[in-house]
């Protein structure tokens, strides 16, 4: 041990300590700055904030668990609600609503129709489920989604889905399509026709 020692001050030999400068000292804004005096301001001013979503969470019209129900709006060709309802539109997004409370679900479906729009996305499934365990008020979140589905003017079409792809708790979707996707689609279409 005292060969290590030895060692140890051997090679320590002409180590300087560290010079230490004193610290700076913090000095806590007071709130004179101009954003803390905007967001006082603001907060003074107690705007009420708009919720953008407006699907409602209040009693909405009931369907039951094991229920097929499906919906086009005006100016949907049949084949393309027919292809649509035998789930032959490649899925490009899903959304599971299972054990979401109806709160839960009202925010997650306006925010995944919005990202899917913005995100050229025209097909998803979402899954709310059959609720036929709930025997004393089955088929809540299914009953919730039918209806904002048919609020949601970007929402074209949906049906139940095929029974390999959810059956009655599950829905095919069909989203606006973006503009760019509909210059896209005249492009294709238009050539050879001048």
């Amino acid at each position: 041990m005292a060969d290590e020692n030895e060692l140890f001050l051997k090679e320590m030999e002409g180590v300087r300590r560290i010079s230490v400068t004193e610290r700076e000292a913090l000095v806590k804004d007071t709130g004179t700055g101009g954003n803390q005096a905007e967001r006082r301001r603001a907060a003074l001013e107690n705007k009420p904030v708009t919720d953008p979503n407006s699907l409602r969470s209040s009693e909405v019209p009931r369907v039951g668990p094991h229920d097929v129900i499906g919906f086009k709006r005006p100016g949907i060709q049949d084949g393309v609600f027919r292809k649509l309802r035998l789930g032959k539109y490649e899925t490009e997004a899903r959304l599971d609503l299972h054990r979401r409370t109806v709160e839960e679900a009202r925010r997650e479906v306006y925010r995944f129709v919005r990202d899917c729009i913005e995100a050229d996305i025209r097909s998803v499934l979402m899954m709310p489920g059959k609720g036929d365990r709930n025997t004393k008020d089955p088929a809540v979140l299914k009953s919730y989604l039918a209806f904002w589905l048919e609020e949601l003017e970007d929402v074209q079409a949906y049906h139940t889905a095929q029974p390999h792809h959810g059956g009655s708790g599950a829905f095919y979707v069909l989203l606006k399509k973006s503009e760019r996707k509909k210059q896209l689609a005249r492009e294709k279409f238009s050539k050879g026709r001048l």
